[in-house]
């Protein structure tokens, strides 16, 4: 088994609601309710889920860009919850961030040279000759040629300025990049040139991913290992290939039935969810899901599941399984 690079324990993320003349809070927004993980170096983690479920918020309170309610993000064995802000921000070099959206995350007022070297210039790497050359040798790496690092980031293309943020990413020659939802903006057919890219950087550096998607079937081709969320709660936690094969979450399942079909003779049976995705400012009491759940028992809108391996190396948090469950061994 592969070590563990992140570990994440009981990671919570509440938004107070203010109401009122005084404002005065009246309740609390759960985007992140006690979600806890791990993931292995070299392994691409996939955080799957619909839209509002805590993928993004997840993600910007590993790195702190948020700061976590409660809970323990330990990287390398440092708890970094416990570190203050600046020595957060050498521990940032390790880890970085590809931003969904290519096109609000550059600054329109420098140029690309200016955009790949500014992380360096923030962390003292380098000289001026030395952070050129390594910003020359970052834009080969993600296929930009030398003459675009003197243009704008108005003058590419999305996939362009993908590889932009991909490459901003590298400059401080992380161990851990998250990459949320990197590819939803762009076209089908530059999706792929920029997940290929993705996962020839991960070979040549040996780069961990952490990638934020609501697209099952890029998650597929690119994850090793699958978290799905509903309404700020991981709900299953296996490899890809057995989420695929034999998803045990009801939620999952209905996930995993709206995935187009390539062939078109295979017919697969979908599985249509009632209701609406309840608030969470007023998630429901017990099971979140149990709302839209076709196989909802009593007990399920009464206590929450804990997050349990009913299988080896499959861990789900549903009713459905405690008579043959056990707790996951920490």
């Amino acid at each position: 088994m592969s070590e563990s690079l992140l570990e994440v324990k009981g990671l919570k993320k509440y938004y107070p609601i203010h109401k009122g003349f005084f404002k005065s809070a009246q309740g609390l927004v759960k985007a992140v309710d006690d979600i806890s993980f791990s993931v292995s170096k070299g392994e691409t983690f996939g955080l799957v889920g619909e839209s509002g479920c805590g993928k993004s918020t997840t993600g910007r309170a590993l790195l702190r860009l948020i700061e976590p309610t409660a809970g323990e993000i330990w990287f390398e064995g440092q708890d970094i919850t416990k570190l203050s802000m600046e020595e957060m921000r050498k521990r940032r070099r390790e880890m970085q961030i590809v931003f969904q959206d290519p096109f609000s995350s550059l600054d329109p007022r420098n140029t690309v040279q200016r955009i790949l070297e500014e992380p360096m210039i923030v962390h003292g790497t380098g000289d001026a000759g030395q952070r050129r050359a390594a910003v020359e040798r970052l834009a080969d790496v993600v296929g930009l040629a030398k003459a675009h690092l003197q243009r704008y980031p108005h003058q590419f293309s999305g996939g362009q300025r993908q590889r932009i943020g991909i490459a901003r990413a590298l400059a401080l020659q992380p161990k851990l990049i998250i990459a949320d939802e990197p590819v939803s903006a762009l076209d089908v057919s530059i999706q792929s040139q920029v997940i290929n890219l993705m996962q020839d950087l991960q070979q040549e550096f040996g780069l961990t991913y952490i990638f934020i998607a609501h697209d099952l079937s890029v998650v597929k081709h690119i994850c090793d290992s699958v978290a799905v969320m509903y309404l700020g709660r991981i709900v299953e936690i296996t490899d890809k290939n057995k989420l695929y094969a034999e998803p045990q979450h009801p939620y999952t399942q209905a996930l995993l039935s709206a995935v187009p079909e390539p062939d078109p003779d295979i017919r697969k049976e979908r599985i249509i969810l009632q209701g609406e995705v309840p608030s969470p400012a007023n998630a429901p009491v017990g099971c979140a899901f149990h709302t839209r759940c076709p196989q909802v028992m009593e007990v399920c809108r009464k206590a929450r599941p804990p997050l349990m391996e009913n299988k080896a190396g499959h861990l789900t948090a549903c009713h459905l399984y405690d008579g043959e469950a056990h707790p996951r061994l920490a």
